[in-house]
């Protein structure tokens, strides 16, 4: 039997699964308008000059900067440039153009004299107050120019970086494949969500949060159910997984030693090669991973509260490793202030649920462990606003103490 001091760290075991996942999956090109949350498989360079000519910053008239130097002098109103409607002349000594923003610069002129320093008629216009050289003018180039790498590859596309591809020109953007992440729930005491339970029986619900997991992270849930107790059944889902092509299996319960425990057993009978199985960590030891063919294999445990927090730490991590996020593992957790004492903990690494008080100056947030931790309470987890993360053989703590936390008021992560 293996003791807490033979298992796995939660470090150790997340390294094993993502060490499956070096590589994205394969490269597709998407539109700009399905690109949002995807993963750029390679730099995107810009296609254009941006802005592509000086322009204009503000509504006024382009001048010399030196005709501007006395208030009071006069310029002569020679025609206007509005954005897609150049001034196609050249701007001499003595000269000014009405201008608006955006429009391009005509050529001789080097500031643009705010509508608000100037007075204006039909043919000529007072300077107020002067300008300098270059002042309100955007110069070509200035946001980017042609060739330059604007977006690089490993990033997570969100709405500014779509802009930023759509002004760089590109139509289409290459990204990573979305992994398939099948979803298998195990468990003759389980029905689905709307129908009746028998009298020995329960809800299903880890597969719904699960799934939501996988869609936040980048990838695409496949639900292949609830399958009942039986080996035969089981192996059958599995290969149903594979025959779908899933990169990733999930199974939700079943993988303890009982005699009803039988998702280990299915997943070896079909060719699983085991990694690891269980880890130092509270809730959620009975982890699984391994690979079956090319297939990952993620073992959460059936409790909901322990496969939620099982699938934040490492399937969140390994679907976006498989979509090409350079830094899949980054740590998830921020500082925190404990509200109330912890006692000592053993020697596994503990997510307790606790909720989060922001004080009004604008300090860390403050941390309360529930005093409900059980597993099973999903209604704790729902309420809860962070995980309290205490590593292995933390020693006792204090109110005021600094902790670490995980955000759970912040999902998709």
């Amino acid at each position: 039997m293996s003791t807490t001091a033979s298992l796995l760290s939660v470090r150790q075991a997340l390294d094993m699964v993502l060490a499956t996942a070096k590589e994205p999956l394969g490269e597709e090109l998407v539109p700009l308008s399905a690109g949002f949350g995807r993963t750029l498989t390679r730099d995107v360079l810009a296609r254009r000059t941006q802005p592509p000519f000086d322009v204009s910053a503000m509504d006024g008239f382009a001048v010399r900067a030196a005709d501007t130097t006395d208030p009071g002098a006069q310029l002569a109103l020679i025609g206007q440039s509005a954005a897609g409607a150049r001034f196609s002349g050249d701007l001499k000594s003595g000269q000014a153009v009405r201008i608006f923003t955006g429009a391009p610069v005509p050529a001789g002129a080097d500031a643009i004299l705010i509508q608000e320093n100037a007075r204006f008629d039909a043919a000529s216009v007072t300077v107020l107050e002067p300008t300098i050289a270059g002042r309100h003018v955007r110069r070509a180039g200035l946001d980017f120019a042609e060739g330059e790498v604007g977006l690089t590859a490993g990033t997570r596309l969100n709405p500014t970086e779509l802009a930023l591809a759509a002004a760089m020109n590109h139509p289409e953007l290459p990204v990573a494949r979305k992994p398939i992440v099948a979803i298998l729930a195990t468990g003759d005491e389980l029905v689905a969500p709307g129908r009746d339970p028998g009298p020995d029986q329960i809800v299903a619900s880890n597969s719904f949060a699960v799934a939501a997991l996988v869609k936040a992270a980048g990838g695409t849930p496949l639900d292949l159910g609830i399958v009942a107790d039986d080996l035969g059944l089981l192996v059958a889902a599995i290969q149903s997984a594979r025959a779908a092509g899933a990169d990733v299996l999930v199974t939700l319960g079943g993988a303890s030693v009982g005699d009803h425990d039988l998702v280990q057993k299915a997943l070896v009978t079909a060719g699983l090669q085991l990694a690891f199985w269980k880890i130092a960590m509270r809730p959620g030891k009975p982890m699984m991973h391994g690979m079956l063919g090319d297939m990952r294999v993620l073992g959460l445990p059936g409790n909901p509260v322990s496969s939620i927090v099982g699938g934040i730490l490492f399937l969140r991590p390994l679907v976006r490793a498989l979509c090409g996020d350079p830094h899949p593992d980054f740590d998830p957790t921020e500082p925190a202030e404990l509200a109330d004492d912890l006692s000592a903990n053993d020697a596994r690494e503990d997510y307790l649920r606790g909720t989060l008080r922001f004080p009004a100056d604008g300090g860390l947030p403050l941390a309360t462990a529930n005093r409900a931790q059980d597993s099973s309470m999903l209604r704790v987890l729902a309420g809860a606003g962070c995980l309290i993360v205490r590593r292995p053989l933390a020693a006792a703590a204090k109110a005021g103490d600094l902790c670490r936390i995980v955000r759970l008021d912040r999902f998709p992560f």
